[in-house]
């Protein structure tokens, strides 16, 4: 069955009343900001600034007089309800009243909080009060499409072309965020647990038709994907709603920060181990929601976020834009970005890979034995929740971040066209499309798996920098730099709570430059860094457990002939006058490298891959007279870019592996 007109009438008085959102909300931007920052001390104190005031970059979503206030960190219970009592007193001084809707005592501090601008001031001001979010809205990531055709999920197909993955997911409990589930529908019956969680806002306009059809096909479909019996990636997963989106699948920053809390308390309540938890929804940038993403994941669930269909940079987005959630694009049958009228899915470092996305057949919430077919990247979200669940299923204490490193393993890499992005969305977008894996290795040391982290473009000016981190659980094994124009001074390795971060330099006359960092994992994987001791001098690595992983350089002037480090005797990165490195070095149970080179007299571009087994740490180049680019890592293989003119260029790339069984028993430690 089809809801395609039922859907086609929603989007059009969805964006009605976007727009006229969008003319009630910008009139008095100027006046709230100016309340905020009229006093930049607490008058009771005089030493307390005040806290800052965060909305939402999308000026249609935003829900004035509604705001989260987050205290400080290390806030009590008892302080955050002296912080209420307080601003209702001032308040009721000034004759507003303030109405606390939710407090929040997990990720965050909190409570939101109905009232007038006019008191925004007010807050900003009390004790402990870290910062204010204007509350925004959230939406589904879906949107009707025509062609209509029943797509197998990614996995393994028996001769007759029987879906059989290595398992079914039931070891692995999914949280689906979303709004109404049909859970007596034949695809999800008995998979389903409609949780007592609900946080919804009022649907706008009056002619909302709120049959159970309308509400549930969001969910249904999302859920169906998930866990459906004859459309689901992984059919015994058992998952679990929190309801967040309404009828016409909108929701808010607040209500889905609430339900975040609501499973993070159910699982302190009642640990399982193996979790996902779904976010099928997108709203404009919210730090609040990206650091309860940040909790959930650090408290070993695997959280997965729709990209987006705006046809825009993921990374404007939350929670797309949290780097420790996967955040997932979609894609068509042909393996090409997923289309849609105007908009399409986003794209952009913060998308770490896509999945299937475009025409998905599931459930419907039209019957209980009804399919239909629907796009967007909640559905490409729904496919990696269903792939992630496998892979758990398959080893329950595998990591979060262990997880997203399997998931780009197996990904179809290259496949996507992405010729209509801007040149720098092609550089930072990863070209992988998810794969259910064939099967899932176990082995106590298991295998080397490593990713390239892009940061964000720097700016111009020449002390201009840009930093890339990799995620918690990960290693950094390599740190390079790349500058579209040719023009940077290098990058290096600075130490921030006990994690390296790389940082790139922007040169004199540079237009920008990205840091690019190397993260991988694999057991027992340890990496300190060691800065040359002066200019001109070799940084090394200290004892023979360490192997050098990955060089970094760095110079007082624009990068130029020979002025990339090289790895020599396993050991040091040379570098020439004037020019300082670090030299990464780590240490695993059986972990061996070596050094792989290609030199180029007359062209500028080379290419050095690592062999078949080994992993790529870290990409290296330099050229003959003229700058480079920078080197950038494809899967397993350096890729080095010359400048116009370039007279020859040079790569090396460092590769690394777990030693084979065989080779570890005869290998001395």
């Amino acid at each position: 069955m089809r809801c395609t007109s039922a859907w086609i009438g929603w989007a059009l008085c969805l964006c009605a009343s976007l727009a006229i959102r969008a003319q009630e909300y910008t009139e008095d931007d100027e006046m709230i900001l100016d309340l905020v920052g009229e006093d930049r001390t607490d008058p009771e104190t005089g030493t307390d600034p005040a806290a800052e005031f965060i909305r939402c970059n999308k000026v249609a979503w935003r829900i004035p007089g509604q705001y989260i206030v987050v205290l400080r960190q290390g806030t009590h219970e008892s302080q955050l309800q002296r912080t209420i009592r307080k601003l209702r007193g001032k308040a009721a001084r000034r004759g507003y009243l303030v109405e606390i809707l939710q407090t929040y005592s997990g990720a965050l501090r909190g409570f939101l909080v109905k009232m007038s601008s006019d008191v925004l001031h007010l807050v900003a001001k009390l004790p402990h009060v870290h910062y204010i979010e204007e509350d925004s809205s959230i939406f589904a990531q879906s949107a009707p499409w025509n062609l209509q055709r029943l797509l197998h999920p990614y996995g393994g197909f028996s001769e007759n072309g029987t879906y059989r993955p290595p398992n079914d997911g039931r070891k692995t409990q999914v949280y689906l965020m979303d709004g109404s589930v049909q859970s007596s529908h034949r695809e999800v019956e008995g998979r389903v647990l409609i949780t007592d969680f609900n946080n919804t806002p009022e649907e706008d306009g009056v002619r909302v038709h709120r049959q159970a059809s309308q509400c549930d096909s969001h969910g249904t479909h999302v859920a169906g994907i998930v866990s459906g019996s004859d459309s689901g990636v992984a059919r015994g997963a058992g998952v679990n709603l929190v309801r967040v989106l309404n009828c016409q699948g909108k929701g808010t920053i607040s209500g889905a920060l609430a339900g975040m809390e609501y499973i993070r308390a159910t699982l302190l309540a009642r640990p399982v181990d193996a979790v996902v938890v779904l976010l099928p929804f997108a709203g404009g940038f919210s730090r609040s929601l990206n650091t309860a993403c940040r909790d959930m994941v650090a408290n070993s669930a695997v959280v997965i976020a729709a990209a987006g269909n705006y046809r825009d940079d993921a990374c404007l987005y939350s929670p797309a834009s949290e780097p420790e959630v996967i955040t997932v694009g979609a894609v068509n049958s042909m393996d090409q970005l997923m289309s849609q009228g105007a908009g399409g899915t986003n794209f952009g470092r913060c998308v770490d890979l896509f999945a299937p996305g475009d025409d998905i057949v599931s459930a419907s919430s039209d019957c209980s034995t009804c399919f239909t077919s629907r796009s967007g990247t909640s559905q490409a979200a729904a496919h990696t929740a269903g792939v992630v669940a496998v892979i758990l299923s398959s080893n329950q204490i595998v990591s979060p971040v262990h997880v997203l490193q399997l998931m780009l393993h197996y990904s179809i890499s290259n496949t996507i066209d992405f010729l209509s992005l801007s040149e720098s969305h092609r550089l930072t977008t990863p070209n992988l499309v998810a794969a259910m894996p064939p099967a899932i290795k176990t082995s106590p040391n298991g295998e080397l798996l490593c990713r390239s982290v892009w940061s964000e473009r720097s700016g111009v000016a020449s002390t201009d920098r840009v930093i890339s981190r990799c995620r918690q659980g990960e290693q950094m094994m390599g740190c390079s730099s790349y500058a579209p124009e040719g023009v940077r001074v290098g990058e290096t390795i600075t130490m921030n709570s006990g994690r390296m971060e790389c940082v790139a330099h922007n040169g004199p006359a540079g237009k920008g430059v990205y840091a690019v960092a190397r993260c991988c994992v694999i057991s027992g994987l340890q990496c300190q860094v060691h800065a040359s001791p002066e200019p001109g001098q070799a940084a090394q690595c200290v004892g023979p457990q360490h192997h050098l992983t990955g060089c970094t350089s760095m110079s007082t002037a624009e990068i130029s002939s020979d002025s990339h480090p090289r790895h020599s005797q396993g050991k040091r990165c040379t570098v020439k006058e004037g020019v300082t490195s670090h030299a990464i070095c780590c240490h695993a149970p059986s972990l061996e490298c070596k050094l792989l080179g290609n030199i180029s007299a007359d062209k500028d571009q080379v290419e050095v891959s690592c062999p078949s087994g080994w992993t790529l740490t870290d990409c290296s180049a330099v050229s003959r007279g003229s700058a480079i680019l920078g080197p950038v890592a494809k899967g397993n293989s350096c890729h080095v870019y010359g400048a116009t003119g370039v007279d020859g260029a040079a790569g090396a790339a460092v590769c690394c592996r777990v030693a084979p069984p065989e080779q570890q028993a005869a290998t001395p430690h």
